[in-house]
């Protein structure tokens, strides 16, 4: 009797890590791809999100519009402003409204867990 109450315990326990090993070796789905882009027209940017899932990696979506210092990604570059994309006209758009800030700027979308994430080209804007 002793023999098989040690015995269900360690079933039990075996059955719970090929458990836990069967769902750590799935693949995880890959992230829809995303593009974000900006524009200045003077010192009011704006830009679009694109993805091939646009309602669940487009909208909604927050941008994060970064003023470049010195060389991209140098280390000093400053989170300006954020938006969130939405739809208007058929294409996810956002917009910081203007600024009043001349410099180079660029834009980007973090990843989530099911979109990937992108960094848009530095662009200038001027008064």
């Amino acid at each position: 009797m002793k023999k098989s109450l040690v015995v269900l315990p360690l079933v039990a326990v075996s059955g719970l890590c090929l458990t836990a090993v069967d769902v750590a070796a799935a693949p995880a789905a890959p992230r829809a791809k995303t593009t974000v882009t900006i524009e200045a027209q003077g010192t009011d940017l704006s830009g679009t999100v694109r993805s091939p899932k646009p309602r669940q990696c487009a909208n909604n979506r927050k941008v994060i519009v970064i003023k470049q210092q010195g060389a991209r990604g140098g280390g000093d570059d400053t989170r300006f402003a954020t938006d969130t994309a939405s739809l208007e006209g058929g294409v996810y758009r956002w917009s910081t409204g203007t600024t009043g800030t001349p410099g180079r700027f660029y834009a980007k979308v973090r990843r989530t867990p099911n979109c990937a994430a992108d960094t848009s080209p530095t662009i200038r804007a001027t008064r």
